[in-house]
Order: C-alpha cells, then sequence, then structure tokens
C-alpha cells in the first residue's frame, strides 16, 4: 500500500478539522476576534517562529544527502532572514515593538508545541520532523483556503486581518505548502503500514498541540 499527505489527514480527520476550523479562525475570518487576543497570539507566534528557526537547523543536521541538506537549509534561511524580519515589521503594525518581543515569557502552549516538534525530531528521523510540522507548514495554507470558501468570511478592509488572511492565501506560501505537500508524499509512499501508524501518531499529536495555540491565543493564557 502506498500512502500520502492525504491518508494523515484521513486519518486524524475530527482533530484536524477542529484545527482548520477552530473559533480563533472562525472569527479571524469573520472580523470580530478580540483583538487584544490576536496580539497575544502574535507575541507567541514570534517566538514560535525561533524554534521553528531550531527546527529547521535540526533537521539540516538530520539531512542524509546534499538534497535534504540544501532543503532543510534553505527552509532555515527563509525562517532567520525573511519571515522572523516580516512578522516583526507586521507586530509592529499592531503596536507591538521588537523589544517586547524580545522580552516575552513563552506561553504553556508555545512551550509544549515547539518542544514536541524539537522532541520529536531528535528522537526520529527527518520524516518524523517534517510529519511534526507539517500542521504548521500545511495547515494554514488550508485555513486560508477554509476561510476563502466560507460565505461568511470578511474580506477588505472592513476585516482587520485582511493582511494575515492575504499572506497564507500568498502563491508564495501556496507554493512553499504545495512543495511540502510533495516531499511529504513522496516519502510517505515507501513507509510501511506499522511506520504510518506512527506518523499518524505524531501527525495527530502535533495538531492536537495546534488547536492548543489557537485556543492559548484565544484565551490569553500564558
Amino acid at each position: 500500500m502506498s500512502y500520502s499527505f492525504s491518508d494523515l489527514t484521513a486519518a486524524c480527520h475530527d482533530e484536524w478539522r477542529a484545527y482548520i476550523e477552530h473559533s480563533f479562525v472562525r472569527q479571524l475570518g469573520d472580523g470580530t476576534l478580540d483583538q487584544e487576543a490576536f496580539r497575544h497570539y502574535l507575541k507567541q507566534d514570534y517566538l514560535f517562529l525561533i524554534h521553528f528557526g531550531r527546527a529547521y537547523a535540526l533537521a539540516t543536521y538530520k539531512s542524509r544527502d546534499i538534497t535534504e541538506l540544501r532543503h532543510s537549509l534553505a527552509g532555515l534561511k527563509t525562517i532567520i532572514d525573511v519571515e522572523l524580519g516580516l512578522h516583526v515589521a507586521y507586530c509592529r503594525e499592531w503596536g507591538i515593538s521588537e523589544e517586547e518581543l524580545a522580552a516575552l515569557p513563552e506561553a504553556r502552549a508555545t512551550m509544549a508545541y515547539t518542544r514536541y516538534v524539537l522532541d520529536t525530531g531528535n528522537r526520529g528521523d527527518l520524516l518524523d520532523m517534517h510529519v511534526a510540522l507539517a500542521p504548521c507548514l500545511v495547515g494554514y495554507a488550508v485555513v486560508a483556503d477554509w476561510l476563502n470558501g466560507r460565505a461568511e468570511t470578511v474580506r477588505g478592509e472592513a476585516n482587520p486581518y485582511e493582511a494575515w488572511i492575504a499572506m497564507y492565501e500568498s502563491e508564495e506560501f501556496q507554493a512553499a505548502r504545495r512543495a511540502e505537500e510533495a516531499w511529504l508524499d513522496a516519502r510517505l509512499a515507501e513507509v510501511t503500514p506499522r511506520r504510518f501508524e506512527e506518523l499518524v501518531t505524531v501527525f495527530r499529536d502535533a495538531t492536537r498541540l495546534e488547536i492548543d495555540f489557537w485556543q492559548m491565543g484565544l484565551d490569553r493564557s500564558v
């Protein structure tokens, strides 16, 4: 039997839909999300990106050949050299300074998800790590697709979160999503049923932790 990324989402259907269609996402799409909840999420997402970079550094170390090495290194450079800068600039638009970001304590949901990804990468191989990161890497693009498919989603200046939606529906981000899905599909096609079940567990746990990350923003919990 040959597996693909869609088999992972099918195996974790309930968790995946709870993540993609979370109340935080719904309210963001409606433009009704409490702005302090969004600021709290933005601040913690900055810390998440730092650990995301660490995960790609670990993926670089875990790479077994020059192709994987270049792939992981490119991801690391994109996060550190591009995404963090863009995130800091976007936070500034929401009244959050870089100094404030640098002094932030980590919320428990941030620690739980980021440490889970790093622990998964340390214990497993490159595929384990990519599966643990997939709810973020692929999921945000799927969230943008879902928001655009809803009649209730408000677009344009009437929605204070328009720029956030636009970021994840952009061709650049969607291309990165397609590339990641293709990478996962190629490797999942080679795994045994037993190995696939192990990866389902990783994907389910990571998705549950992403749900907690949305909830952390909604509750403004620390």
